[in-house]
């Protein structure tokens, strides 16, 4: 498989992802608005923080107020990681190598574009706001589905599901951070009250909630959750089965030791983090995110070394403490 094609497939399994998990993203805190009482100080910022815009966001912006986060993170074209931004993306690398895939995927991915565009031209209000995440998210799987359901398989399939496995995990790793990122206020008298709506938002943000309560069989303790979107090996939205996948499927390419070898050093990381240190700690599991953060980019990198180097694409890696992406694409 040309380098090209295979780097195209990959990014536009990324973008698929993004574009479902920052609808994920956004419904986490939507519903924790709607949970919790109205004296709380809850914010939209750390949202644009944990997408890694708040540059871009400040340039256009003066206020972090809820029609303005809203509007750049999901309708916002000069936004390149709102939602219709991405899908545009992954509709743009598809279109160049639709000829490896199955047509069903490409109309797929040109309807759900095309929906999602429709619906940023009249504005994402906030009484449909629930109904558009939900349209998102969900043609975002019938792709997964298409794909895992009539895509041979082969190198193709192989490169759309490592680009799949590390956006997921990039952007699991951002959703479990809202936990320790300023969204409830950090004085623990008033914390303790909603603690548990917190972390029943965020497993229902990655529908994990009736997976935690089938596995685990208690009520929802913040230890309890982390230890299930980290460490869980057969959740499919959990760091380590993520990585664990991501490994799987490098044993099917050439030349993938490198790439292999930090896998299993950041699995390894999160197998032994320490989970009820992190649990009751804010900003050592903020601490720890950044640190998965980083090696999430050395994959990326490692990665774009080995497949896809040419002369007129050079990978490029920022690293999660400049408030990016794990890898974000080179359109030079």
């Amino acid at each position: 498989m040309l380098s090209r094609v295979a780097e195209n497939l990959y990014w536009m399994a990324r973008y698929i992802e993004r574009a479902e998990d920052t609808a994920r993203l956004l419904s986490v805190n939507s519903h924790l608005m709607l949970d919790l009482p109205r004296h709380l100080p809850l914010g939209w910022a750390p949202l644009i923080e944990m997408t890694g815009t708040l540059e871009a966001f400040n340039a256009s912006h003066t206020s972090f107020d809820e029609r303005s986060v809203v509007h750049f993170l999901c309708a916002d074209a000069q936004n390149g990681s709102s939602i219709l931004s991405a899908l545009a993306s992954a509709r743009e690398n598809l279109r160049t190598t639709r000829d490896v895939v199955p047509r069903e995927i490409w109309e797929e991915v040109n309807q759900l574009y095309l929906s999602v565009a429709d619906h940023a031209e009249n504005g994402v209000s906030p009484r449909r706001r629930d109904a558009f995440l939900k349209n998102v998210i969900r043609g975002c799987q019938t792709l997964t589905g298409l794909i895992e359901g009539t895509l041979s398989h082969g190198p193709a399939r192989t490169f759309i599901k490592l680009g799949r496995q590390l956006e997921r995990a990039d952007m699991t790793t951002r959703i479990v951070d809202v936990r320790s990122a300023s969204l409830l206020p950090q004085n623990p008298e008033e914390l303790l009250p909603f603690e548990n709506l917190q972390w029943m938002s965020v497993l229902k943000s990655l529908t994990a909630y009736q997976m935690y309560r089938q596995q685990v069989r208690l009520r929802v303790r913040g230890p309890d959750v982390l230890r299930f979107l980290l460490q869980d090996p057969h959740l499919p939205r959990s760091i380590a089965c993520s990585l664990e996948t991501l490994g799987h499927e490098l044993q099917l390419l050439p030349r993938q030791d490198r790439v292999a070898a930090t896998v299993s050093l950041v699995r390894a990381d999160v197998v032994d983090a320490d989970i009820q240190a992190l649990a009751h700690s804010p900003s050592k599991l903020h601490a720890f995110v950044d640190e998965l953060q980083i090696g999430f980019a050395a994959i990326h990198d490692t990665l774009s070394a080995t497949y896809f180097v040419n002369a007129d694409n050079v990978p490029r890696v920022t690293q999660r403490q400049s408030q990016s992406h794990s890898g974000d694409q080179d359109n030079d």
